[in-house]
């Protein structure tokens, strides 16, 4: 017998409706079905393509520690992860400690629930290193599906496709090989939009509070839940729709509650990321980026020019990100989160924060194939390699 017709996916006569609440008019869900059977889609090539980046950077460390004789687990967890791992083996401490009259750098500056997960896995007897970096290289691959899955989302299977092998070796995702907690907010956020677009407000504000517990940059889907919620309510009535932005925050809420009752101290996160690593909110900085490089283009260090570089990505971004029409909610979590970074001083747009703001790369992915398409994949496989080595073998720019 011949097979049974694919199940048509195209929405119904209310696109109209749908889409100002936020879902695209065209599009299908993330599965198909032949009869009753749910036909899973999977975006081979990028998953393959993020598997052998993840491989090819153990072998890389493991191949220059024998002559640093160090071991890949301590090369892979520098940076952020090295104070995530404290929080594992430590906790928060319950004073906050100060320097020279001002807070000093210490766990508190990051979220919990990646050291959560992590004590988890020590609890069933990995090493706290290890048990950090597998959590990041599987968060990792699923954000790489989940990303996937918004690009299919929007514009069809082929674009799905492309979507994840550009994300997968998208330069910021050197990450993933890093004990960091990016692979839990993009994978939440990235599932947290899909439940959007269908209008499963619960199955978002969940999702949405995960990823508040893994990292503040989280907060930009908050407003993707708001402006859904908001549509829902004045097209619809549809009240319920407000699980979505009450639920999404509370993971960012409890855990400053947290800190409030662990160290007396209702900021002690703002404080801590101001004194202990310099960082605090400012419109202007920006601007003092592009303006230090177009006053003397050959001053800056590796870090303004890649700064610079990031700026310019980011603002091609947002111009991509309005050219193929993203929903609301995809476009203001990527604009809301490229904003976050740019604003935060000294921060800025590194690969990494980029990489947060994935509606950039998905916009790419729907809007380019072929050769063009292929140059940016090889572009960014280039950029990756050259990151991993920067973070991997250098104290020359911190993530």
């Amino acid at each position: 017998m011949p097979p049974e017709p694919l199940a048509s996916t195209a929405p119904a006569v209310e696109d109209v409706d749908r889409a100002d609440a936020g879902e695209p008019a065209v599009s299908g869900p993330s599965t198909s079905t032949i009869g009753r059977r749910p036909v899973r889609w999977v975006p081979v090539a990028g998953l393959v393509a993020y598997l052998a980046c993840r491989l090819a950077t153990v072998a890389a460390v493991a191949i220059a520690d024998l002559t640093t004789h160090n071991s890949v687990v301590f090369d892979l967890t520098r940076w952020d992860g090295a104070w995530f791992l404290r929080a594992v083996q430590s906790g928060y401490p319950s004073h906050l400690p100060m320097t020279h009259g001002h807070v000093a750098a210490n766990p508190i500056a990051f979220f919990p629930l990646f050291p959560l997960v992590v004590r988890a896995g020590v609890a069933a007897g990995l090493d706290p290193g290890v048990a950090a970096l597998v959590l990041s290289g599987v968060t990792g691959f699923t954000a790489v599906w989940a990303v996937g899955l918004v690009g299919r989302r929007l514009a069809g299977d082929a674009a799905g496709a492309r979507v994840a092998l550009l994300f997968a070796v998208f330069p910021g995702t050197f990450a993933f090989s890093f004990a960091y907690s990016e692979g839990i907010v993009v994978t939440a956020v990235a599932f947290g939009l899909l439940a959007l677009l269908d209008r499963r407000w619960w199955l978002a504000g969940l999702l949405g509070a995960v990823a508040t517990a893994a990292s503040p940059v989280a907060l930009a889907f908050v407003v993707s839940c708001a402006w859904s919620a908001g549509c829902a309510i004045r097209r619809e009535r549809r009240f319920g729709a407000l699980a979505a932005p009450l639920l999404a925050p509370v993971g960012f809420v409890a855990y400053m509650l947290y800190l409030w009752r662990h160290t007396g101290q209702l900021n002690a996160w703002r404080l801590t990321e101001r004194g202990g690593w310099q960082s605090y909110p400012s419109i202007t900085y920006p601007f003092r980026i592009l303006w230090k490089f177009v006053s003397n283009p050959v001053s800056p260090t590796l870090t303004g020019q890649i700064l610079v570089a990031g700026t310019v990505v980011a603002i091609v971004g947002v111009v991509l990100m309005v050219k193929e029409r993203q929903p609301p909610p995809v476009l203001l979590y990527g604009v809301c989160a490229l904003g976050s970074a740019a604003v935060s001083l000294p921060v800025g747009f590194r690969p990494r924060f980029l990489m947060l703001a994935f509606p950039i790369v998905v916009a790419a992915g729907t809007r380019y194939s072929g050769w063009t398409y292929r140059i940016l994949v090889a572009v960014s496989v280039v950029l990756l390699a050259l990151m991993t080595v920067l973070e991997t073998g250098s104290q020359a720019v911190f993530p």
